[in-house]
């Protein structure tokens, strides 16, 4: 399983050139019809300032969305591609929205939708319309024609208007504002009395409602035809105006751009929806075509900030008493200093001299932010602060993405950049990432194959996102105080608003999970499972856990800290006795420093894990794995 590939598989079908920096997907492009998208597409590839590729909407394959998943794409009129693509597109592609029309309804047109069913369009509900909006809550940026069309979609999906959104309108090449200059002056004092309307067989272009106006108004009228364009515009420019009457929403016809330039006087009805806005409803011609010229430009500048974007990242980490308890908190935080750009620590209130240093810290270094918040810790249920520290240390960061890490923990240096890009390339449809862990267990030369491989790690930075214990493991004691039932370390990354458990997006699989629980008893998925974590560890930015580097110390803050720890947070009344004590035959009390020293040479030569809520009996085994990566320099450091 190679996990530092593409979440693609499989081999290239339409060859994208590598030099490309642009994929314009679109069901016609100019070479296979000419209408006011493809013209609109056309003008703005062209005006590129990165080399596109033209790919149709029916070409989107798994095979070329591999291919192209470094690119950034640009998603246009895509009603012939495979719908069922729009996951994997989310999930994985850098990409914008440039909508012509009313894709959400599968008639493209809630009033032809009206007409054709005799009910209002609800596509918006089912299957196709929520698609659609998946994909373009996704994007990057939304593009649309007209200020109607944008405010149509944000009633039908409220949730878009929360995205980057743009009123782009129709777009024009270079030479058509010259050549509508050149008309315009042409047939100054040279137009007729004629009105013209455009032929279209489309319903929705509204030919006969046109012809009936003029009609009624006694309008001398030209219907015209499949002409070419130029003698179109030709036609316009020597004509009294233009009648354009459609039937359902044209989000914005070039057509009526064209007329308006080349002065014609102008009978358009409400479904003409940009019709009313600022940039065109003026008598200075010069303020239109200004507004049409920079159309270019606003796009392309957008995306460009779209294809670098790399969100600020905020680290966070938690301490109390860390010099007493021999915890590699200075070396934690040192890395997250490499590759954060602010580092936000909250202090429990230490009595070591940890606060002191830090303070020390924070005058040198500008992107530290430090804050204390003492708790009771004497408190019953004193391990629910836990959490509290982690979503209070959360809170003051002010990034794009948070990154936690607790103070046992570090990055490596040469996955900084790793992390860095995480951030611009975050899935658009998760809020949460899990990222390895390499769990050391008594040194170097074990890491731990007992427990998961993984730990919740960077996400999105919104105020809802918070630590604590999930709802459904939520209990109250007889005082009215929180706690955990088993299956929470009060930490969880939960939803402040109902308790909830944030979706998590991870590398780790079932199957790879099966082959783990293997380990013990099959030496074949024991060094399966090894060569895939080496394979992870290396493709993604690991982190390096230390709780149990020093078995010795381990033991000893187990039984000052953590055996209550867990009792306070489970609400268990656990006397010291020697059913209680999973470490020793006997009561805690009755632990000495040689017993400690004894049993962590032990755990040392005889396991590669424990997990603690069953009692070893000091003769069973369990399996550990080798990693092939290198320790950070901060931990060499820290080891000497």
């Amino acid at each position: 399983m190679d996990f530092g590939a593409s979440m693609f598989a499989g081999n290239k079908e339409v060859s994208i050139p590598e030099e490309c920096k642009i994929v314009f997907v679109s069901d016609n492009f100019v070479e296979d019809y000419v209408g006011g998208a493809e013209l609109t597409s056309e003008a703005l590839i062209q005006s590129s300032p990165f080399v596109v590729f033209k790919l149709r909407s029916k070409e989107v394959t798994i095979k070329n969305l591999e291919q192209g998943h470094d690119k950034f794409w640009v998603f246009g009129n895509f009603s012939q591609m495979d719908y069922k693509l729009i996951p994997a597109i989310v999930a994985n592609m850098k990409y914008a929205i440039l909508e012509y029309d009313y894709k959400f309804c599968r008639y493209r047109s809630p009033e032809k939708h009206l007409e054709i069913e005799k009910t209002e369009c609800d596509c918006q509900d089912h299957m196709h319309g929520k698609l659609v909006s998946a994909l373009y809550q996704g994007a990057k940026s939304l593009w649309w024609m007209s200020e109607a069309q944008m405010e149509l979609y944000h009633s039908k999906f409220p949730f878009l208007a929360d995205r980057p959104n743009t009123v782009l309108s129709s777009v024009f090449d270079e030479d058509f504002f010259l050549n509508m200059k050149m008309l315009r002056a042409k047939y100054e004092n040279n137009r007729s009395e004629k009105w013209i309307i455009i032929g279209s067989n489309s319903w929705i272009k509204g030919v006969d409602d046109a012809q009936d106006y003029c009609k009624k108004n006694n309008l001398e009228y030209e219907l015209v035809w499949g002409i070419p364009y130029q003698e179109c515009l030709e036609k316009l420019a020597s004509s009294k105006g233009l009648v354009f009457l459609p039937k359902g929403g044209d989000t914005c016809p070039r057509l009526v751009i064209e007329a308006k330039l080349l002065g014609c006087e102008l009978v358009l009805n409400e479904n003409v929806q940009h019709k009313d806005e600022v940039w065109f409803n003026t008598e200075n011609l010069e303020d239109t075509e200004s507004y049409l010229y920079a159309a270019r430009d606003r796009f392309w500048n957008a995306i460009k900030n779209d294809m670098s974007f790399a969100g600020s990242l905020s680290g966070y980490t938690t301490t109390k008493d860390c010099i007493d308890q021999n915890y590699p908190w200075r070396e934690c935080i040192k890395s997250l200093l490499g590759f954060c750009d602010e580092v936000v620590v909250v202090d429990g209130g230490s009595k070591d001299g940890t606060w002191e240093e830090l303070e020390e810290w924070c005058k040198k270094e500008d992107k530290l932010i430090i804050h204390q918040e003492v708790r009771d810790w004497e408190h019953e249920r004193f391990a629910v602060f836990d959490g509290l520290q982690k979503a209070l240390a959360r809170s003051i960061c002010t990034g794009d993405f948070c990154w936690q890490q607790d103070c046992d923990e570090v990055v490596h240096e040469d996955d900084y950049e790793k992390v860095r890009g995480l951030c611009d390339n975050f899935p658009n449809n998760i809020d949460l990432i899990a990222m390895p862990v390499i769990e050391y267990w008594g040194g170097p030369e074990k890491v731990r194959a007992d427990v998961y491989p993984w730990k919740w790690r960077i996400s999105r930075n919104k105020p809802h996102i918070t630590h604590g214990i999930p709802g459904n493991l939520r209990k109250f004691d007889e005082s009215g105080h929180v706690y955990s039932a088993p299956g929470s370390d009060g930490c969880d990354y939960i939803r402040s608003d109902n308790f909830d458990v944030v979706p998590c997006g991870s590398f780790y699989t079932q199957d790879v999970d099966n082959v783990r629980r293997q380990v013990n008893a099959n030496p074949e998925a024991k060094k399966a499972y090894q060569d895939w974590f080496n394979q992870v560890v290396n493709a993604f930015p690991a982190v390096y856990h230390f709780s149990w580097w020093d078995l010795e110390r381990k033991i000893k803050t187990y039984r000052d800290y953590w055996g209550k720890h867990w009792k306070s947070l489970y609400n268990e009344g656990k006397e010291d006795t020697p059913e209680n004590n999973m470490m020793f035959d006997c009561a805690w009390s009755e632990v000495d420093e040689e017993m400690i020293k004894s049993r962590a040479v032990e755990m040392k030569n005889k396991l590669g894990g424990w997990i603690w809520h069953t009692k070893w009996n000091g003769e069973d085994t369990t399996e550990h794995i080798s990693c092939n990566k290198d320790l950070p320099e901060v931990i060499k450091q820290w080891i000497k």
